[in-house]
Parts: structure tokens; C-alpha cells; sequence
């Protein structure tokens, strides 16, 4: 079973922009409500190597920073560090590179607009697992996955046969929303909505719900 991260204390986050005010303010904020802050970070080059060093829980990485591009850092952390989740933020929402840092990696994506007691939901829920967006972006995500259903592309390998209880989960999973809120959305219990989120990682030989929401997407988008 995976670890679960209910103590801020427990959660090592590092914190990547290239704007100073926003970078040390939101590690202030993180510090204030508990987390560990490792390190901020100006680029997403050193980002890697610091990284490697702290192998943190969570890090919170801009989308928009000049140097190395922050998807290719995505992807390096969720290739090469199994227990980093990381967290994408950016001034704007709704563009391809939300899906392009859901592909690469990322565990979820926030807009800086969100308040700070929504920052600080998303890194608790990216520790634990969740994959986390923000609300507005669940149309973005939702029209990606709608792709899915219908069916595989010639020549690729077919899609494991889901009920349609269990494809209406991952739907919402892959909005990330919470087990209780698929559970009011379907009028399910709690209980029910996860052995659904069990049975579909389980059939898709996937491990969480972050691998889950990836997997509705990069499944959905045409080459």
C-alpha cells in the first residue's frame, strides 16, 4: 500500500520559478502551513540535479521558465525518480502544454491565480497520490479522455475491455477528482468508487491514480 502523507511536516517539497517574489513566497507559504521546503530554485537545469540530491516528495515547478524546458524536467523526475510527484504551475490554462506535463509526468497542473489554500490542497493531495487540477481545466482533460473511448488507433494494441461503471470513474478520476466527490458525482459509496479505481489500475497494470489519469490521456490524443 502506499504511503500516505497527512503530516505537512512529512511532505519535502522543493519549489522551482524564475521569478524571485513568487518563488520564495510560495515557499513561505508552504513553510507557514508545515511542509518542508528544501530548495527553491531559479531553473529547471539545476531543478534536476537538486532533485537527485533531496529526492523530495513533491515538487512545484512553473511552466513557463526560459532554460530547459519545464515538460523535459517533467519527464526526467517521472523517469528517473519513482517517489517525486510533481506539481505544474502557469499564469495561463487551457493550452496543450497542460497535456504535454500530464504526458510527460506531472501529477497535476494549477494556475497561479488559485488561492493559497488551494496551493497548499494541491501539494498535500500530489503527495498522497491524487493527480490534481485545477477545475477550470477539467473540460480540457475531459475532452482528451472522450478520444479514448473510441477505441484504438489502427495498428495499436487494444484498450483492456473496462465496464462502463469502470470507465465512468476513470472519467472523473481523470478530472482529478477525489474518491468522494466521483462518489457524490455517481451517487456511489466511497468504498465502491475505489475497488472501481482498484479494479481498472489493475487491468491496465497501472499503479495510482496519477499513472491512471496519464494513461486516459496519452491514450486519447491521436498522433
Amino acid at each position: 500500500m502506499s504511503e500516505t502523507y497527512d503530516d505537512p511536516a512529512s511532505v519535502t517539497v522543493v519549489v522551482v520559478d524564475d521569478h524571485p517574489i513568487w518563488r520564495e513566497g510560495v515557499a513561505r507559504d508552504l513553510a507557514a502551513q508545515g511542509f518542508a521546503v528544501v530548495a527553491t530554485v531559479a531553473d529547471s537545469s539545476f531543478t534536476l540535479r537538486i532533485a537527485a540530491a533531496t529526492q523530495p516528495r513533491v515538487v512545484v515547478i512553473d511552466l513557463d521558465l526560459d532554460e530547459l524546458s519545464a515538460v523535459e524536467a517533467v519527464r526526467t523526475i517521472a523517469n528517473t525518480m519513482p517517489d517525486t510527484r510533481v506539481l505544474v504551475l502557469s499564469e495561463r490554462a487551457g493550452h496543450s502544454d497542460v497535456l504535454e506535463a500530464v504526458k510527460a509526468g506531472a501529477a497535476g497542473y494549477l494556475v497561479k491565480s488559485a488561492s493559497a489554500a488551494e496551493l497548499m490542497d494541491a501539494v498535500r493531495r500530489t503527495a498522497n497520490g491524487d493527480a490534481v487540477f485545477t477545475p477550470g481545466l477539467a473540460d480540457l482533460v475531459l475532452g482528451e479522455y472522450q478520444r479514448l473511448t473510441v477505441g484504438p488507433e489502427p495498428g495499436q494494441a487494444p484498450v483492456p475491455r473496462l465496464t462502463a461503471r469502470e470507465t465512468e470513474v476513470l472519467k472523473l478520476v481523470a478530472t482529478g477528482l477525489t474518491s468522494q466527490q466521483v462518489a457524490k458525482e455517481l451517487g456511489l459509496s466511497r468504498r465502491t468508487v475505489e475497488n472501481h479505481v482498484q479494479n481498472t489500475a489493475r487491468k491496465l497494470h497501472l499503479h495510482n491514480r496519477v499513472e491512471l489519469t496519464r494513461y486516459a490521456i496519452t491514450q486519447g490524443l491521436a498522433e
